[in-house]
């Protein structure tokens, strides 16, 4: 390993599907040293994972990291939002985390929306109302379905909680994931004790909310490559780490293409938005980061392509097909019972064509919820950063060009989860704000792609098709 300038830090992103870490310097950005494991995901009607995984899938990401590791300085978690984590008195997992992207709990969101004063007040209380990804509702769902679960439950963690409690022993997390719960006031940032009552949730069950900048702990596990003492910052939810590690200014926007697809800026004002559309979350900072969400991103687009046989690129133009891709449900638009839908389909439709309208579909619904989640903090002549796996697709850049209009910046700095952690972890030994860290290592840079034409007429299209199907889209399955 060559010298670094600085002291070295340890920034993870714990996802959906595995868990990543990098040794970074903190001086300049570098990643020195590497290191990634998988775990796995259940299929069904149900998405859920055992937390052991990502305890173990991160001590083998640092295994990878060799001795780098061992000289960190300090270390933050970020991780996948929303998941119900729930331990016994041992800290064993009571039964598999109930993942952001299990819809089961749709009933419950609808009725503990119903129950506490509409959507209006929701949003007015906690900063979003609640969706089925939200960690209250799966709560919700666990005591009617599973009792016996919830009576063996001591704690109840999110992913980055749990992750970080195993490397100081002690229950905390950040107010850019817990604003995520749905059981946080984002008004008083404060747990809202009405709301705990009324999904009969412990308040001593949770973790303390560290505010940022504050150590959260030193590293006290055995057999971890952290030397004595290795201090732990608070970690956050993988998007407010995200935007930690593009060191975002407000108003500047962003489309993370992942797993899940999201749209989001930072602002300096709470977010409240009583369609439900807008979730307001907390940064990792100090200030807010409405965000919205859709679970159908590159990983139903990728199912489309695994199904017609073709190169995820292999997308060919002129076609009046719709693809809407909600092949996991959807949250935006919120129709969790929804499954996949093919509109307008000919004997002369490619493959290719195919292909092309799940990315159109794909990226309609995200550009239906930029335009909410940009207030007067937005700056309109900043260009739309593309991030996450999807970022460096050439179909996924051409078509958030062609149905945005927009001009669009590609950050060339990969794993920026990753990096806004270890941006929050040198923060912790610099005393400096974690985005201006990471604007000091200058993460953002990258090519930026000149606005084209907006494509009004695909897009009004999608808008057509989604409105006419709306009461098949709508419609209860058996499976949720």
């Amino acid at each position: 390993m060559s010298a670094a300038e600085g002291p070295l830090v340890v920034g993870v992103d714990s996802s959906t599907q595995s868990t990543k870490a990098l040794v970074v310097d903190a001086a300049t950005g570098r990643v020195v040293a590497s290191g990634q494991a998988p775990h796995t995901v259940s299929s069904g009607a149900g998405r859920e994972s055992d937390p052991r995984q990502w305890w173990d899938a991160l001590c083998e990401a640092l295994r990878q990291c060799g001795d780098a590791a061992h000289e960190a300085a300090a270390v933050s978690v970020g991780g996948q939002q929303h998941g119900l984590v729930t331990l016994d008195d041992r800290g064993e997992p009571v039964r598999p985390a109930l993942l952001w992207n299990d819809v089961r709990s749709a009933p419950q969101a609808r009725r503990l929306t119903e129950e506490l004063g509409g959507a209006k007040v929701w949003a007015e209380r906690a900063g979003s109302v609640p969706a089925a990804s939200f960690t209250v509702t799966k709560w919700a769902w666990l005591a009617e379905r599973e009792p016996e679960a919830v009576r063996a439950t001591k704690a109840v963690r999110l992913p980055h909680d749990y992750l970080t409690e195993r490397l100081t022993g002690q229950g905390t997390t950040d107010r850019g994931d817990v604003s995520g719960t749905g059981w946080w006031a984002s008004g008083t940032e404060s747990y809202d004790e009405e709301i705990l009552a009324h999904v009969g949730l412990d308040p001593a069950l949770l973790p303390r909310v560290v505010r940022p900048g504050e150590v959260a702990g030193t590293v006290h596990s055995h057999g971890l490559p952290f030397s004595k003492g290795t201090l732990v910052a608070p970690g956050t939810g993988d998007n407010a780490a995200a935007a930690l590690g593009l060191g975002l200014r407000p108003g500047v926007p962003v489309m993370s293409l992942g797993t899940s697809g999201t749209v989001y800026a930072v602002s300096r004002h709470r977010p409240t938005d009583p369609s439900g559309t807008v979730a307001g979350f907390a940064d990792a900072r100090g200030d807010w980061l409405p965000l919205a969400c859709t679970l159908n991103c590159t990983l139903a687009v990728d199912r489309v392509a695994t199904l017609l046989g073709l190169d995820r690129d292999a997308v060919e133009p002129g076609t009046a097909v719709t693809l809407l891709p909600y092949l996991d449900g959807e949250r935006t638009p919120n129709l969790p019972n929804a499954s996949g839908l093919l509109h307008g389909l000919r004997h002369d439709t490619t493959g290719g064509q195919l292909l092309q309208a799940a990315y159109d579909g794909a990226v309609h619904s995200l550009l239906g919820a930029l335009d909410l989640v940009l207030d007067q903090d937005a700056d309109p002549s900043a260009p739309l950063l593309l991030i996450g796996g999807g970022a460096r697709g050439a179909a996924w850049q051409q078509t958030v060009r062609r149905l945005s209009g927009r001009p669009v910046q590609v950050p060339e700095a990969k794993e920026l989860v990753a990096l806004g952690a270890a941006a929050q972890a040198a923060g912790l030994l610099t005393g400096e704000d974690a985005a201006a860290v990471a604007r000091r290592w200058d993460t953002a840079a990258g090519p930026v792609l000149d606005a084209v034409e907006r494509d009004e007429e695909t897009l009004a299209r999608i808008a057509g098709v989604l409105s006419d199907a709306a009461p098949l889209l709508e419609r209860p399955t058996d499976t949720h």
